[in-house]
């Protein structure tokens, strides 16, 4: 019986060896030519390839694409001016940085049992890491900035405006495209 259970281990441990570390897998030849030959015929081939072709070969070989996760619609963003205002701070959507940070106050609510209170600027202080645990819940990555206040801004550069509604729920308001709070193109959400 532990004659077995020896050569079942050494067995197992074989077979995880194996795919731990596998050999290297070395270029089939096709049967009658050399590597210099096959490598001389793809050679010819790419040379009198339509461009399509080419290109498409090409492509192969680039840089893998970015999943896009999320694009939303273009919406319609005039300034004062009559100039559209760009996003100043971030390329992702307006409605994914607003839900980002509406995750970042919920996992700051988890951890410590309430939402932040304040205005925007202590709100950011104590989800930048001024809490008990000194856990910083803002992401740059996320399209989540600070001006120079050190207030959460939105991708236009307007601070969000924070409404308390109880002790576990806040309602977060963008500005929007246009830059004026309270106008029908603020983004909201709770």
């Amino acid at each position: 019986m532990k004659k077995s259970i020896v050569v079942v281990a050494v067995l197992l441990l074989a077979v995880a060896v194996i795919f731990v570390f596998p050999r290297p897998r070395q270029p089939v030849a096709l049967p009658g030519k050399s590597a210099a030959e096959q490598d001389a015929a793809v050679a010819k081939a790419l040379a009198t390839a339509s461009p399509q072709a080419t290109a498409a070969i090409a492509s192969n070989f680039a840089a893998p694409p970015q999943t896009i996760f999320y694009s939303a619609p273009p919406r319609p963003a005039i300034a004062p001016s009559g100039e559209p205002h760009p996003l100043e701070y971030t390329n992702l959507a307006p409605e994914i940085v607003l839900d980002n940070v509406r995750h970042a106050i919920r996992d700051y609510g988890s951890r410590f049992g309430g939402n932040p209170v304040g205005v925007n600027a202590e709100i950011t202080r104590q989800l930048s890491g001024d809490n008990p645990k000194q856990v910083n819940f803002i992401n740059p990555e996320a399209g989540m900035r600070l001006n120079d206040q050190g207030e959460l801004v939105d991708p236009w550069g307007t601070p969000y405006f924070f409404h308390q509604l109880s002790g576990t729920e806040m309602e977060i308001r963008s500005a929007g495209p246009d830059k004026i709070m309270w106008t029908e193109d603020d983004l909201v959400t709770k």
